[in-house]
């Protein structure tokens, strides 16, 4: 009915909603090219932003669909920008605040997949307007999807050079933005507890109307992490192109870099590993990275972890160890991370990714032993030696029936390590798990995988994390698939959480509690998280929540100026932010947590984010877009 209203009353010719109701396609055509055209300079038009809206949702639901960008739909949206970021006047009033997001983000739907809407947005001159939006001129949501559609523009050979034009200024404000807007966003937003402080029309674009403060946050989170990711693969286009890495190579950046975690918050996008790996591609990179002891260390916590991008951080270390000019400055810290991995068959697709990081590590046994001087370092290169060569020689030439009496033995040794541990004689356990695994032969996979996960729950109870986590990681290399034994994960959860690793035990603890709601499902039981598990995320989820930095800035910085405040002789109060509530609503956090993740390869890539549609005039719109198709179908 209402819908019906707006057709009766509508008494305005250009309306642009009328236009797409025109059933004779080149009028509507024609129509539709003329508002874009007239749009922009009509300034006292107040169904600007609702048009504006329901193109949005077009670009969002259809961005392949050839004819808006046929007919000037980009010089619209350009001049709209450049009149928001030049007019303050008119951006203040009525509702033309919405207009510059709702433009940049039509711009970056558009070029997401076409190289020749890309193409058509360049000619358009929509680069100018954008980099404005970048460098911060109106506010971080619109620098959100400015920054977004520039990246689309990168990825493309044809458009590429175009933005490159900007290279240096883009490139800084990347990185700039990169590192400083998860502070930005909670200072500005998350961080502001009194709703009627938010920015209003933040808070409209964040849910669409739809919940209240608790929607906001999480949206903002999610916008937050959004625009670091996409502010790296703005990076990444560059980089991959071997492009300002001199800039890029920063070593104050590339430490930032290597603890950015595209998180539960936009688990699709591999963050600032996904940038380091590209950089580990160029010499000049990989001199860089490799002088980075934090660095180095992030890459080797990340390359022993369950987190999906597992497998760049062993790429990376890969890279490193195979170039002659690096591998000797990584060799020291990489070793005794790697050591852990060689037994491993499978990750994800990649095959024999173990035996490819056995020739890594021993690449040059001899001289290594010869050129470095750190003895634990030494010992771990001779263990790997042993157990991939010498004892895989040695128990090839041995018989089966030979093999199935060391299986035993070491079965039996096993049962007495059991009993010790039992009994409380935890370092005696050790001694004979140890014992157990070099009896077991080493196609038991299986078994030795069960003597590393019961040896690491002795290192937990001696209090000996690193112990621990390496024989932990150990069995779940053993595993299959990799990373899959359930007491192995969560024996690792509690030791990187002794270690203060908050992200490395919050993965594992989330992979332990999803291999037992698999079990549980398919055992045909009733699922139940266990409270341990449920608590230690709950932690963790804390520890590593996008905004953790930057509360703890914010709480110190508001801390300081109370002190001040205090010392002064001023007769008034500052009240402090209150903490963020640290109860957590576990059914949703396992929700959000058991979605499945993608494993992608390449440049980073993001999920768009998902749409909620309300805006009935776009309903109104896109009924008039289907009747138009379906006249033009039976017309052929």
């Amino acid at each position: 009915m209402d819908n019906m209203a707006i057709d009766q009353t509508c008494t305005n010719p250009c309306c642009f909603f009328c236009i797409m109701e025109e059933p004779q396609q080149s009028l509507r055509r024609a129509g539709i090219a003329s508002c874009f055209k007239e749009m922009p300079l009509n300034g006292d038009d107040q169904e600007h932003v609702l048009v504006l809206s329901g193109l949005w949702n077009i670009a969002m639901t259809q961005p392949d669909d050839p004819e808006f960008p046929s007919l000037g739909i980009f010089d619209c949206m350009a001049s709209f920008i450049d009149k928001g970021v030049n007019d303050r006047s008119w951006l203040l009033r009525d509702q033309n605040i919405y207009i510059p997001y709702y433009s940049a983000h039509v711009i970056g739907s558009y070029t997401m997949n076409k190289v020749e809407f890309a193409e058509k947005a360049v000619l358009a001159g929509v680069i100018p307007p954008l980099m404005e939006l970048l460098r911060g001129k109106i506010s971080w949501v619109e620098q959100r999807v400015a920054v977004r559609a520039l990246g689309h523009l990168a990825s493309y050979e044809r458009t590429f050079e175009a933005l490159a034009t900007y290279e240096e200024e883009v490139v800084r404000l990347g990185m700039h933005l990169a590192s400083t807007c998860l502070n930005e966003v909670y200072v500005k937003f998350v961080g502001v507890k009194d709703k009627s402080k938010r920015s209003i029309y933040h808070c409209d674009l964040l849910t669409r109307g739809v919940g209240g403060s608790e929607m906001e946050n999480r949206k903002a989170e999610e916008w937050a992490s959004q625009l670091q990711c996409w502010s790296l693969y703005l990076l990444n286009c560059f980089a991959y192109k071997e492009r300002s890495l001199n800039l890029i190579c920063k070593q104050e950046f590339l430490t930032d870099l290597s603890k950015m975690w595209g998180g539960l918050a936009n688990h699709s996008s591999p963050a600032g590993v996904g940038l380091i790996r590209i950089l580990c591609y160029s010499k000049y990179g990989r001199k860089n990275i490799s002088e980075s002891k934090e660095v180095l260390e992030n890459l080797c916590h990340l390359s022993r972890s369950s987190d999906d991008w597992q497998y760049m951080g062993i790429d990376c270390l890969l890279l490193l160890l195979k170039d002659p000019d690096t591998r000797y400055k990584v060799m020291e810290i990489a070793t005794m991370f790697l050591i852990d991995l060689v037994e491993l068959k499978i990750l994800g697709d990649r095959s024999g990714l173990g035996e490819t990081i056995t020739k890594a590590l021993l690449l040059d046994y001899k001289q290594s032993k010869i050129r470095i001087k750190n003895t634990h370092v030494q010992k771990a290169l001779k263990e790997t030696w042993e157990l991939k060569v010498e004892r895989r020689k040695r128990e090839k030439m041995i018989s089966d029936e030979k093999v199935e009496e060391r299986r035993v033995l070491a079965n039996l040794i096993k049962q007495q390590a059991n009993h010790l541990f039992w009994l409380g004689d935890v370092e005696a356990a050790v001694k004979s798990y140890t014992e157990a695994l070099n009896a077991c032969p080493l196609k038991h996979r299986k078994d030795r995988m069960i003597l590393y996960s019961n040896r690491a729950q002795c290192y937990l109870l001696l209090r000996n994390p690193d112990a621990a986590i390496r024989d932990s990681t150990r069995a779940l290399c053993l595993s299959n698939p990799a990373n899959s034994h359930g007491k192995s994960l969560w024996r690792r959860s509690q030791a990187y959480d002794m270690k203060g690793l908050a992200k490395e035990s919050l993965m594992d603890c989330i992979m332990f509690i999803n291999g037992c709601i698999n079990s549980e499902k398919t055992n045909n039981k009733r699922v139940k998280i266990p409270y341990y598990a449920a608590r230690m995320i709950s932690k963790q989820m804390d520890a590593t929540w996008l905004f953790a930095n930057a509360q703890s800035k914010f709480k110190a910085t508001s801390n300081d100026h109370l002190r001040k405040v205090q010392e002064s002789d001023d007769d008034y109060e500052i009240n402090s932010n209150d903490d963020q509530d640290d109860d957590q609503c576990i059914d949703e956090i396992m929700r959000m947590m058991m979605e499945k993740k993608s494993i992608a390869s390449g440049l980073s890539t993001i999920i768009e984010e998902p749409l909620i549609v309300k805006e009935r005039n776009w309903r109104k719109m896109e009924r008039a877009r289907r009747r138009n198709k379906i006249a033009m179908a039976q017309s052929m």
